[in-house]
């Protein structure tokens, strides 16, 4: 996948590195004198940034104080080795834009970019903590994306589906649910949990992961006509991820059998068709996942 050389987001917090220092999180005051001075040299060593550069980055903070997730955001968004970062800041960027054109040219709207935040092991969230074992989500409390990029690893070396373009799906999908919840698709969804069975939520909930599949297609096919990311391999990629997380064979491996009651995100097979949809669509209209019979998802 070509990505490099691109724009990079500024909505991009990032806490990879997170529990080197005790503060939680919390405001760590940063004032004058020496307590300044050992602090930035301490923090210049662990995360192998300028002190100067440390300094100038504390002093256009507000009140003059600082967080470590804020400074470690900084910090390894000035490594020009992180290629990790690089790369979702570039991709970040690049559904900013073809949302913000695609919802305006067909549906009217502006397009309200989410927040994504970078973790290693784990962070706290509104209402509660992700780890490694989370794996990425969308949270429509606060509009934002948690990513632990361990995630990639995990895609490659447990699910046989690395690569660039792979990765990419992942994180189209859960802007995709941004994009419906900037729709209104979520909270439809999410409003009916206390009023029907569990079993039909669930079906309500394939409904919205198969149509962020469908988007994530969609904005990689408006991706595709923009910049010509598309190398050789990488649709291939982008279908075996998908195949790999299916409800069907994520049970088959965990179960040795499969309960379609409990499925949560849909099969391979329909996660597979409805990213292709949304690829060789790139058109909103075409993925209504609410209106067909659930059977023929």
């Amino acid at each position: 996948m070509r990505w490099k050389g691109r724009e990079e987001s500024s909505n991009v917090e990032d806490r990879r590195g997170g529990g080197l220092l005790a503060t939680g999180g919390r405001p760590m005051a940063v004032g004058g004198g020496c307590g300044t001075i050992i602090l930035v040299l301490i923090l210049s060593a662990i995360f192998k940034v300028s002190p100067l550069q440390l300094l100038e980055n504390i002093g256009q903070l507000d009140e003059g104080s600082v967080t470590t997730e804020q400074v470690e955001s900084r910090a390894s968004s000035q490594d020009p080795n992180d290629e990790v970062g690089a790369f979702v800041r570039t991709l970040l960027s690049d559904t900013e834009i073809v949302w913000t054109d695609v919802l305006k040219k067909q549906t009217g709207r502006d397009y309200e970019p989410p927040r994504l935040v970078l973790f290693s092991g784990q962070t706290s969230y509104p209402g509660g903590t992700a780890t490694a074992a989370t794996g990425p989500f969308y949270l429509p409390y606060d509009r934002t994306v948690y990513l632990d990029t361990s995630f990639f690893d995990e895609m490659r070396n447990r699910f046989h589906a690395g690569g660039d373009f792979a990765y990419a799906y992942v994180l189209a999908h859960e802007v995709g649910h941004h994009v419906q919840n900037l729709l209104g698709f979520t909270n439809k969804v999410h409003s009916q949990q206390n009023r029907i069975s569990k079993a039909e939520y669930n079906r309500l909930s394939v409904r919205l992961e198969l149509q962020a599949d469908f988007l994530a297609g969609v904005w990689a096919n408006h991706a595709e006509q923009k910049w010509n990311i598309l190398e050789a391999g990488d649709v291939e990629e982008a279908l075996t991820a998908a195949n790999a997380i299916g409800d069907d064979r994520l049970q088959k491996q965990a179960r040795g059998y499969v309960v379609p009651d409990a499925f949560t995100h849909g099969t391979s097979k329909q996660r597979i068709r409805w990213f292709t949809k949304g690829l060789k669509s790139g058109r909103l209209q075409d993925g209504d996942t609410f209106s067909p019979a659930y059977e023929s998802l």
